[in-house]
């Protein structure tokens, strides 16, 4: 079986008012999903990888990209840049994500799990918030996983916008996050 490539898109956008310019840091992710194949689940203390199914560029740097494009789709009014490009501002906001898991549970349900951090010029302290998002694959397989972690990804860029929107006096510590796509 030839080896597939994989990439994440953008999932759907809501406009939100931001900062000027935001930086969205190098995505950190956890140390299992350093590798060029796909991950498939790390449940039951056992990592299960697709070894003919690999990312079509290094996971991290994916995620920054995507995330970055998702931000500009709902931050209309802000420059978005991120770290890893060539581009450099002095920025109002900067946003550092660290994922954690992104992977299926037993159930075949993706789970991004994640924590964000974000700091400004008009913040006393940083805004920090937990991200748990589960996403029911729409097909089985790795199609289907790759089309859950887009939409867990907008989901984040969903939650991330709305602690840019919050703005100063929102308070340091934001609730955690727990979403399921397609439930209320």
């Amino acid at each position: 079986m030839p080896a597939a490539n994989a990439t994440v898109s953008r999932a759907s956008a809501a406009g939100v008012a931001g900062p000027k310019v935001v930086l969205l840091r190098q995505v950190g992710i956890a140390r299992y999903l350093e590798r060029p194949q796909i991950v498939r689940s790390s449940e039951n203390y056992r990592l299960e990888v697709m070894e003919n199914d690999w990312w079509g560029e290094p996971l991290g740097e994916m995620l920054g990209r995507v995330l970055a494009d998702e931000l500009r789709q709902r931050l209309s009014r802000s420059v978005v840049v991120s770290e890893a490009g060539t581009v450099s501002a002095n920025p109002d906001a900067t946003i550092e994500v660290d994922v954690q898991r992104l992977d299926e549970d037993a159930s075949g349900t993706l789970v991004l799990q994640a924590q964000a951090s974000v700091t400004g010029r008009k913040r006393a302290e940083p805004t920090l918030r937990s991200f748990r998002i589960a996403v029911p694959p729409p097909k089985p397989g790795v199609a289907g996983q790759v089309a859950a972690i887009s939409t867990a990804v907008g989901q984040l860029a969903d939650g991330l916008a709305s602690m840019l929107g919050a703005g100063p006096g929102s308070g340091s510590a934001a609730a955690p996050v727990t979403g399921i796509a397609g439930r209320p």
